[in-house]
């Protein structure tokens, strides 16, 4: 089955509570991909959170296939020897006792007698020379030691890999060892950097932000054209809505313009008396009318005569 890491609905805040991500849904597949983005967004906490190193707050991490991991810095015990930094100690043991005629028979069956040539080949991929697995690796220096757990990688051939910052420490031609392998690469892997060279060998890249993460199909170059299109559209569309905005403010100063002149004509006019003739002779005719109407209606009913009392017929009585 394909090597794939999927994390549902991940959360995870730093110590003093400050939120790195939230509901983040992503995936990794059999392909080489870039994680990129600004420092302190969370990309080695990822690695971190999928190695299983830290928990996060809410969600899952579902990983299928074995993990090879790659540190930021490689932590050094005085004590490790080049051999058991490559995790190969106890194979070599078992095979030097078969060579001195000590081994059993479990030692015979589980040896494997490749493997002095494939760590020689481990090591010459990335740029070390046949390196003696009883040496301490406090005697190397940082690059070296590096490179010495690139070669761990190569040797225990993992589904998936996840690099953090792998050419931090090495020199021109560490970082073009390191370009090499993951050129060769036909697993998964996660490489957290922000080396160019190193991101043009991916098959994808996924840009990890404060909102969330979004992936990008390609390298550098491609992820670097479509960034570019995606800013374009995004002035492009700042400039519209800033006309837009401008356009609004204008009409509003216009009205707001148009009112003010208004109101201060009306004013004016209120302080001049100025009020038109034709409107005073109106007021002043329903004015009349008005008082001539209530005054004769009294004096009507005042001299109007009363009527006359109705008297009986007389012609009924003969």
């Amino acid at each position: 089955m394909p090597a794939s890491i999927t994390l549902h609905q991940l959360s995870y805040s730093t110590p003093d509570n400050q939120p790195l991500f939230t509901g983040l849904d992503l995936s990794f597949g059999n392909e080489r991909t870039g994680l990129i983005g600004r420092n302190g967004t969370g990309k080695s906490t990822l690695l971190r959170l999928i190695t299983g190193d830290l928990s996060p707050l809410s969600g899952s991490v579902s990983v299928t296939g074995t993990l090879g991991v790659l540190e930021q810095s490689v932590q050094v015990d005085p004590a490790e020897t080049v051999a058991g930094h490559l995790g190969v100690a106890a194979d070599l043991a078992r095979l030097d006792r078969l060579e001195q005629g000590l081994g059993t028979a479990e030692d015979a069956g589980e040896a494997d007698w490749s493997l002095p040539g494939r760590i020689e080949t481990a090591l010459a991929d990335v740029q070390l020379p046949a390196l003696d697995t009883d040496r301490l690796i406090s005697t190397l220096s940082g690059g070296q030691r590096t490179r010495l757990a690139l070669a761990r990688l190569i040797l225990a051939k993992p589904d998936m890999i996840l690099l953090d910052e792998p050419t931090n420490n090495l020199d021109a031609d560490g970082r073009q060892a390191v370009a090499d392998l993951l050129h060769r690469w036909r697993g998964g892997a996660i490489v957290v950097s922000h080396d160019r060279t190193l991101l043009r060998e991916m098959d994808a890249i996924v840009e990890l932000t404060s909102p969330g993460a979004k992936s990008y199909g390609g390298n550098w170059d491609h992820y670097s054209e479509r960034k570019a299109l995606e800013l374009a559209s995004a002035e492009h569309q700042l400039a519209s809505a800033e006309r837009k905005v401008a356009e609004v403010d204008r009409k509003l100063q216009a009205v707001a313009e148009k009112k003010a002149r208004k109101d201060s004509a009306g004013k004016r006019k209120a302080a001049k008396g100025d009020i038109p003739r034709i409107m005073l002779g109106g007021m002043k005719e329903n004015s009349e009318n008005t008082s001539g109407g209530n005054s004769r209606w009294p004096i009507a009913c005042a001299t109007r005569p009363p009527k006359p009392p109705t008297r009986p017929d007389r012609r009924s009585k003969s």
